[in-house]
């Protein structure tokens, strides 16, 4: 991966401001073996189990950001999405069964080069997924899906998408996923592109919104475990989306460090100050992604209360790094086309839609009273 992260930054100002995903560049990352992070080792594919998969898929992203973070954050669906089912290979019976031949059919589209993505936000959710006012009828053996989504990174890339909906009759959201793979965006089919992504940052994602209007989608062999499933592949979501920020910034962190390196001595005191204050902050970033990964290895799925408050750091600190390298460099780094302009609002990006601030607190305060009254009743 590291060749082909060097090759993307060899044209990064480029990249920095396109609006679109180059196809090639999937070609190239599939042709390198990536897709296989989402396959068990049992099929041939890379993956393990949780503790022993997290730290190099997340170095993998990682390593992929440093040539261009929305590639990266793409590809970070990949196995983001398919951790929903390798990280829980059994279910409870009734399900067992049907569970089993869905996570085997799930990896098996992924060894046979398909892309995997989600487009599960919608307007007024809040990034809760829970929330959803889209609606699942049955339809056959299948359902179909009615209600609009956006976010949807990879569109046009993911041959299968993962989302939420209500089936008809429930009270609860659950777990679909959808064939985007003859899916034209007109609304004759069922889905009609609404809004092509245009963000501030990460860019060239392709994270569009979508109307869907009735269409196709299966659901999750084991069904009402919404919350289960999210939940005991949390830690492994929150370090591979937080690698594709920690790859950003070392990155710009270190093309910084060269470019200033040859004007040390002309430094103002404030430049002197903020730049300090760089490496600080960068170096704070690197110690919380390695405890992250080291809470992973050591606690499984019981590391998500320690993933998520080094995401969460991370992406504040990442905010603040990039920002202090502009205002070292100067006023003319800070467009679209620089680096560390670029460099600030990808990352700026990523820390308010994964997922947005206020879900990500409300998480982080929840899992901690929980946490006091488990310890409070062990006593």
């Amino acid at each position: 991966m590291e060749a082909i992260a060097g090759e993307f930054a060899k044209d990064r100002r480029e990249r920095q401001v396109r609006r679109h995903l180059d196809p090639a560049d999937f070609r190239a990352l599939a042709e390198a073996g990536y897709l296989r992070i989402g396959a068990p080792a049992s099929m041939g594919g890379l993956w393990t189990d949780l503790r022993a998969t997290t730290r190099g898929a997340a170095e993998l992203l990682r390593t992929i950001a440093r040539g261009d973070p929305s590639v990266a954050l793409v590809a970070s669906m990949h196995p983001a999405v398919l951790s929903f089912w390798l990280t829980q290979p059994e279910a409870p019976e009734p399900y067992r069964a049907a569970w089993s031949e869905q996570l085997r059919r799930v990896a098996q589209l992924a060894l046979d080069g398909h892309w995997w993505g989600t487009v599960t936000s919608e307007p007024g959710s809040g990034g809760d997924v829970g929330r959803t006012k889209a609606l699942a009828r049955r339809t056959g053996d299948g359902y179909s899906i009615a209600g609009h989504k956006h976010f949807g990174s990879g569109s046009g890339i993911a041959s299968f998408m993962v989302t939420t909906a209500v089936p008809e009759g429930e009270g609860t959201a659950d777990w679909f996923f959808m064939d985007m793979r003859e899916a034209g965006w007109d609304g004759s089919g069922g889905i009609k592109l609404t809004a092509e992504w245009d963000g501030h940052g990460m860019t060239a994602t392709q994270s569009h919104a979508f109307e869907l209007t009735g269409f196709p989608a299966t659901r999750f062999a084991w069904p009402g475990n919404l919350r289960v499933v999210s939940g005991v592949a949390g830690a492994f979501v929150s370090a591979v989306f937080t690698a594709v920020v920690v790859g950003a910034v070392q990155s710009a962190v270190e093309a910084a460090r060269s470019q200033l390196g040859r004007k040390r001595e002309e430094m103002r005191a404030y430049e002197a100050t903020e730049w300090t204050r760089v490496e600080i902050e960068a170096w704070l970033i690197d110690q919380a992604y390695e405890s992250m990964l080291r809470a992973v290895e050591a606690k499984g799925s019981g590391a998500l209360l320690d993933a998520l408050k080094a995401k969460t750091a991370i992406a504040e600190l990442a905010e603040s790094v990039t920002a202090r390298i502009c205002r070292v460099i100067g006023g003319g780094s800070f467009h679209r086309s620089s680096h560390f302009g670029a460099a600030f609002e990808d990352v700026r990006a990523l820390g308010f839609l994964r997922p947005p601030w206020g879900l990500a607190f409300d998480t982080l305060l929840q899992m901690t009273w929980d946490q006091l009254d488990k310890a409070a009743e062990g006593r």
